[in-house]
């Protein structure tokens, strides 16, 4: 990869939207309670209980920082010029490929079923398209 092609504010910007983007994905207003009950949980126990948010929000934020430095290598990699919708198309196509396919197995050996994999690899494909549009953007 050659990283003089890598807009910085663009990953910058790919790894904010694509933080928003699971935000509203899992907002209490959409996927969330669906989700929440796919999980087991009861309805009235409090998500993160006894875990340290800061750190998974830290976490979340970095593993999205890195996937937008793929994806623009990615798409830079293939195009020189790439619009948004190439670059949309791109990281639906690996987030199908790769991040969906490779998670239908944990979540189904772990016995949380497909409903749960099937939300949390939308959020990963919805997330990766709006990323991969702004790299494309820049």
């Amino acid at each position: 990869m050659d990283f003089s092609s890598f807009n910085i504010f663009a990953i910058f910007l790919a790894t904010v939207a694509g933080f928003s983007a699971g935000a509203l994905w899992f907002s209490p207003k959409t996927f969330f309670p669906l989700w929440w009950r796919a999980m087991g949980k009861p309805a009235d126990e409090v998500p993160g209980k006894g875990t340290n948010m800061g750190a998974i929000f830290a976490s979340l934020v970095g593993s999205m920082f890195i996937q937008a430095i793929i994806l623009s290598g990615v798409i830079n990699g293939l195009y020189e010029n790439a619009s948004i919708a190439q670059g949309a198309l791109i990281a639906v196509a690996l987030g199908i490929g790769i991040a969906a396919m490779s998670s239908v197995g944990h979540r189904l050996f772990a016995g949380q079923g497909f409903l749960t994999w099937a939300l949390e690899a939308g959020n990963d494909i919805v997330a990766l398209a709006v990323m991969g549009a702004i790299i494309a953007a820049f």
